[in-house]
């Protein structure tokens, strides 16, 4: 199972996404920014996670998220969830390295 290399720290969570507000981006083909993980963690429901090679590739990947489990989306990996229950709800948790850019510049927005 992939890993969030240890020097990488959590610099921003999403909302929590239901059905009606989930971003459409989530639902199409999109990627990860260079240099961060996402963390996709089930709160309720089920969530089918897809995972492709390149942008316009085969799936390499399907990986069913159930209630209290999560999946990881490595840098610049093209992906996408789809619902599989209508009670499901999610939210993402974003990981960079902790001196990083990306992390100094979210680092105000924190609640820490």
């Amino acid at each position: 199972m992939l890993k969030i290399p240890s020097d990488f720290v959590n610099y921003k969570s999403t909302s929590t996404f239901t059905k009606e507000s989930v971003p459409k981006m989530f639902l199409h083909l999109h990627n990860t920014r260079a240099g961060v993980y996402g963390k996709i963690v089930v709160t309720s429901g089920q969530l089918k996670f897809y995972g492709f090679k390149e942008r316009r590739g085969q799936i390499e990947k399907e990986v069913l998220i159930k209630k209290n489990e999560s999946a990881i989306s490595p840098p610049e990996y093209w992906h996408k969830v789809e619902f599989l229950t209508d009670d499901t709800e999610f939210y993402v948790d974003f990981y960079a390295q902790q001196d990083s850019d990306i992390v100094v510049e979210n680092r105000s927005e924190r609640n820490d």
